[in-house]
């Protein structure tokens, strides 16, 4: 029998907590930086928007949250569990949020979360900052496998899945409680080499 412990980590432990947080440049001139107190007027708009919160599970109500949960993502970040960027407009402004949740450092593996506020919408930044992060998370972290998840009925999410390159994996029936009930949820992935 073979030991569990003769199957190396993907990725060492200690090696994010020792990354700063690098700002992530995209082409269209958007960028992705750690979140600051500042935005965090941000957090509570996007808890306001009914898109975000159909189907995600943000509730942030107040600015003395968002501030928690800003402090929250970097500790986090310290404690290898996540990576979470704003999506800021050239010149400084948050409208979005992206990056990593259940990271598995030893597995090699993460799950994409995102969200934009409406006017960030449909100009192709989700796309844009998807793949941005993807390349981050598989190149400069040296994750192996990545997923993408969202409740079927979440179209927007599938075309950004699908335009960020990640392939659709299979359907999990009944998998994603929102608050209109149970929803079926795609499973997208990308993994090493498919970039």
């Amino acid at each position: 029998m073979i030991s569990s412990s003769a199957v190396p980590h993907v990725v060492p432990a200690g090696r994010l907590a020792g990354m700063e947080q690098p700002v992530l440049a995209l082409a269209s001139g958007w960028q992705l930086r750690p979140w600051r107190l500042s935005d965090a007027d941000v957090l509570v708009a996007a808890g306001q928007d009914a898109a975000i919160r159909q189907w995600n599970r943000l509730l942030v109500g107040s600015a003395e949250e968002a501030s928690t949960r800003i402090e929250r993502m970097r500790q986090r970040w310290r404690a290898e569990l996540s990576a979470i960027w704003a999506i800021a407009r050239p010149g400084g402004g948050a409208a979005g949020l992206i990056g990593w949740g259940d990271i598995d450092l030893r597995g090699g593996s993460a799950e994409i979360v995102y969200w934009l506020l409406p006017a960030a919408r449909g100009a192709g930044v989700a796309v844009e900052a998807t793949e941005r992060v993807s390349r981050w998370a598989l190149d400069d972290l040296g994750l192996h496998q990545l997923r993408l998840c969202h409740a079927v009925a979440n179209t927007a999410s599938c075309r950004v899945a699908d335009r960020a390159g990640y392939s659709l994996e299979g359907t999990l029936r009944s998998a994603l409680l929102h608050a209109d009930g149970w929803h079926d949820e795609h499973l997208h992935a990308l993994v090493q080499g498919d970039i």
